[in-house]
């Protein structure tokens, strides 16, 4: 990473730098300046370990990418609901286990950020999904072509 995305404290500075970074023709900078605010995010939340910040910086990423789609701050307003009923780790693993749940994927590829899908964090942690979980997501990896 860019030291001077490195140094960015804020999800605010990072989203200033990455509109800056589009202006100037450095999509990548931008990406990574995304992925700073997306961690800077997480980081804000509180995780339990390794595998809930992940998880919520699949959320946050893809809150990102709503934000930019519709032109203002959207929340995944669903998947914050299912976190505080269930848990962050079930709440992913529903979300997951769902045949329609490649929204979120798609979106996340199609710009760059698909290191952030769900079915990602679940693969790099299968000891702690159901079965059904990590198959689901191996399969919809392998059709997105990962």
């Amino acid at each position: 990473m860019d030291e001077r995305v490195e140094r960015l404290r804020t999800p605010e500075h990072c989203e200033a730098f990455a509109r800056n970074a589009r202006k100037l023709g450095r999509a990548d900078l931008a990406l990574e300046a995304r992925q700073r605010a997306v961690e800077l995010r997480a980081a804000a939340y509180g995780a339990a370990s390794v595998a809930e910040k992940e998880c919520l910086e699949a959320i946050y990423a893809y809150e990102d990418i709503l934000s930019e789609k519709h032109g203002r701050r959207v929340r995944a307003s669903r998947t914050w609901q299912m976190i505080k009923r269930r848990g962050i780790i079930a709440a992913i693993e529903q979300a997951v286990d769902r045949s329609d749940g490649t929204a979120g994927f798609t979106a996340l590829k199609e710009v760059g950020l698909d290191n952030y899908a769900f079915e990602a964090v679940i693969l790099r942690h299968p000891q702690l999904f159901s079965d059904s979980a990590v198959d689901r997501s191996r399969k919809r990896m392998a059709q997105f072509g990962e």
